[in-house]
């Protein structure tokens, strides 16, 4: 059988960029060169690229998704997702792959849409009554008062960009002085922003994703950061610490395994998914946080560190991946 070519998709135009150049980087070394053609795709605002081991850059040709090296066209079987942020998570390019009719690693246009914006994913979930915290939603351009939000949330608080993920430009307030602060900065990063309530409780995150025609949910992870919240330097730079499998009871397991197969299900999610909770001391149950569609596999990326967890290797992770691609 012949070697598929493999679109290793990677770069985008948001702050993400270089968390998913270094899990590209990761995927490249583990996808399995006897079975598939990898060529490593940047995507720059300014050009698309291949970066020739050969040297120089091959220009992606828009109108096909293909590579022109040598006399030689390059066509695509498959693209691997691993941008982070804008184009990658957020539908953009799965609609472009779509009208291409290539298939790709990651949830389809409209799921990635609609998990990339915190306020339809909560709304979403609450509606299919998945447990979420209480939050308020602003807009750049009609910004409410200060007092709109301390009348309809309790205190502390996460003020966090609508859009995108890697926690960048999310905050922590405790008190009603410092939400114009918070707000501001997360303005900085977004049109759109969530102030949502603090929960109480452990924190967790749990992957999914169908290989073989099956909902397989690996090893959970708890969260313990040594930040007051799991922000930027909490997920990148190594100021948490990542328990696999998270020392919890059978019940709590039980529950968390389910409660994630009904997001991935509800959400029509597809590829790996990694989803963030918070269990509510409170109520002794789960609160969804997030769902990250396509999430991090760098070094310090807490999904590879998952897949070992549960016996595979990162080579078959990535050709479980591919290979669902192709599932009738």
């Amino acid at each position: 059988m012949a070697k598929r070519n493999v679109a290793l998709v990677a770069g985008g135009y948001s702050g993400e960029y270089v968390i998913s150049i270094g899990s590209a980087a990761i995927a490249a070394l583990h996808i399995n060169p006897r079975k598939y053609n990898v060529y490593k795709i940047i995507i720059t605002r300014d050009k698309w690229y291949y970066e020739n081991p050969n040297g120089g850059e091959v220009l992606v040709d828009k109108s096909d998704f293909s590579l022109k090296i040598g006399r030689k066209k390059i066509k695509f079987d498959v693209a691997l997702m691993i941008i982070h942020g804008t184009p990658g998570e957020d539908g953009k390019l799965q609609g472009y792959f779509d009208m291409l009719g290539l298939p790709y690693t990651s949830c389809d246009a409209i799921t990635s849409a609609l998990t990339f914006n915190k306020r339809w994913t909560v709304a979403t979930a609450a509606f299919s009554g998945i447990n979420v915290a209480q939050s308020v939603h602003l807009l750049k351009d009609a910004p409410p008062p200060i007092s709109s939000i301390t009348n309809a949330l309790t205190f502390p608080v996460f003020v966090k960009p609508n859009n995108g993920g890697s926690s960048i430009g999310m905050s922590r307030v405790t008190k009603a002085d410092d939400l114009e602060e918070a707000i501001a900065k997360a303005f900085k990063e977004d049109d759109q922003v969530l102030v949502e309530e603090y929960i109480k409780g452990r924190e967790f995150t749990v992957g999914v994703m169908r290989t073989k025609g099956k909902l397989v949910v690996l090893p959970i992870c708890e969260v313990v950061s040594k930040k007051a919240f799991f922000d930027y330097e909490a997920k990148y730079q190594g100021a948490s610490e990542e328990l696999i499998p998270a020392p919890i009871d059978i019940k709590h397991k039980k529950t968390l395994e389910e409660t994630v197969k009904k997001i991935y299900q509800v959400f029509n999610c597809k590829g790996i998914v990694r989803i963030d909770f918070i269990w509510n001391e409170e109520k002794d149950v789960p609160y969804m946080l997030e769902i990250n569609t396509v999430p991090g596999q760098s070094q310090n990326s807490i999904v590879p560190q998952m897949v070992r967890a549960i016996g595979w290797t990162m080579q078959e992770f990535y050709t479980r991946q591919i290979e669902e691609c192709f599932q009738n």
